[in-house]
């Protein structure tokens, strides 16, 4: 079976991320997270379904998200959102903060073939609080914002011990001599596998340990029934490992910056 760009972007619009601590607001037309004080980035979109016009229903969500008093909604453009809502943030004076990229995998047939990594690279699943510390320090490190207060340590732990067996997915970590070199992530929803948060140590990135990561998940995911595997990357970073390792792209992903004041 080849993957058809139709159930791509459905997989795509399908896949609304926030973390349990986060404040969500959902209606018919969109779905709004607010993230913890401890992330990066404040306030963005995860989903937007418009039942009319585009141009009033991007201005109902902006009114929405102004009451959160923040300064910048962070947007993403998925593959499958209406015709011209890129032009529609960028009326309203939004611009591109980060490209991302769409890319899939068929896994009917089974995981494709991965040439081994350079090092000895152990992977683990973060199910107790000081291996979910290192994913956390290394994803920090990775994507800024601070280390959530140490109490989530033990959660994010916790929802590892849960939904690993249970064929949801987990948080891996790569391990080199014992020391923490890498970190990822996958979810199971519907048969697909979400692949999330690849970050690698700088000191040891081009060696192999990200694609140790991509296959300890693909081969999760196969194991657990999924069909296919989905990641939304950098382009210029992941992407082009994720293209050598048998993945397709299908679009890009701007996330664009839109000012609430």
């Amino acid at each position: 079976m080849s993957l058809s760009a139709t159930e791509v972007a459905a997989a795509g619009d399908a896949w609304v991320w926030s973390p349990p601590d986060a404040e969500v607001v959902s209606t018919d037309g969109y779905t709004l997270v607010r993230l913890p004080d401890y992330f990066e980035f404040d306030l963005s979109v995860v989903s937007f379904t418009p039942a009319g016009p585009l141009g009033p229903a991007v201005d109902a969500l902006l009114e929405r998200a102004r009451t959160f008093d923040v300064p910048v909604l962070d947007w993403q453009v998925l593959i499958g959102a209406p015709a011209g809502l890129a032009a529609e943030l960028a009326a309203r004076g939004g611009r591109v903060k980060l490209e991302l990229e769409v890319l899939a995998a068929d896994l009917s047939d089974g995981v494709p073939a991965l040439r081994p990594s350079d090092l000895d690279v152990a992977t683990s699943w973060a199910t107790d609080p000081a291996t979910a510390r290192d994913a956390l320090v290394l994803q920090q490190s990775a994507f800024g914002g601070e280390l959530p207060p140490a109490d989530r340590f033990e959660a994010a732990a916790a929802r590892n011990r849960d939904s690993v067996p249970a064929g949801r997915g987990g948080t891996l970590v790569a391990h080199l001599d014992g020391v923490p070199v890498g970190s990822a992530g996958v979810e199971l929803v519907d048969g697909v596998a979400r692949l999330t948060g690849g970050v690698v140590a700088e000191q040891w990135r081009g060696r192999g340990v990200y694609r140790a990561l991509i296959g300890a998940r693909l081969a999760y995911a196969a194991a657990h029934g999924a069909r296919m595997a989905l990641v939304k990357a950098n382009p210029t970073t992941s992407g082009p490992i994720l293209r050598k390792v048998g993945f397709t792209p299908f679009g890009p992903e701007p996330v664009y910056a839109v000012p609430l004041r």
